[in-house]
């Protein structure tokens, strides 16, 4: 019988491990809104629950964000989600819009750069900054 070895049945089974997430039931990462409080110097110290509560608000958020962002892709006939649904959605919806502060729709458009008729028909459209007459050259023998 010495080499016969015997089972324990007083031996448990080791649990597996669960992250944070999981056992809030969340899909953003905990640890990683952790890391990123922390990295901030927000705050001294943190509790234990803060970073899973500020994951469930920032999933909140991203939910109703997708949310209406997927009937605006819905309404213009695409199955997608483009950043463009997304930049309606937000804009409709007056609650998102207060909580992220944002511009008016014309204040947040990048204003394009004029471009002249023989600039355009260059090769691939690419221009450079002096054919531009963004920058000057200057001379060493200008300096006075």
């Amino acid at each position: 019988m010495a080499g016969k070895k015997s089972s324990h049945s007083s031996c448990k089974p080791r649990k597996q491990c669960r992250s944070r997430s999981s056992r809030a039931g969340l899909q953003f990462s905990v640890s990683r809104v952790e890391r990123s409080l922390r990295e901030g110097r927000y705050a001294r110290r943190l509790s234990t629950t803060t970073p899973v509560f500020l994951a469930g608000v920032l999933e909140y958020l991203m939910a109703n964000i997708l949310e209406q962002a997927g009937k605006e892709a819905e309404n213009s006939g695409m199955m997608r989600i483009t950043p463009e649904h997304v930049q309606r959605a937000l804009q409709k919806n007056e609650q998102l819009r207060q909580i992220l502060k944002l511009e008016d729709v014309t204040q947040s458009q990048v204003k394009e750069v004029p471009q002249r008729e023989e600039e355009k028909k260059k090769k691939g459209g690419l221009l450079s900054f002096r054919a531009l007459g963004h920058c000057k050259r200057t001379n060493s023998s200008d300096k006075s």
